[in-house]
């Protein structure tokens, strides 16, 4: 999740360096979205402990 919020901040600066604005925007929008899902899922899985326990 937090690979394609890289990847999708990476596509709006470059949009953003050749001036195409709207693109811009929605992509460092996506990215940012995707970011802070990416942020919360972690929340989560720290919040209950980690990777599953093998009895």
């Amino acid at each position: 999740m937090l690979y394609y919020a890289l990847v999708f901040l990476v596509v709006g600066l470059m949009a953003g360096a050749l001036n195409l604005a709207g693109v811009s925007t929605v992509a460092v929008q996506i990215s940012w979205m995707l970011f802070l899902i990416g942020i919360v899922l972690v929340a989560i899985h720290a919040v209950r402990g980690g990777p599953a326990r093998v009895a």
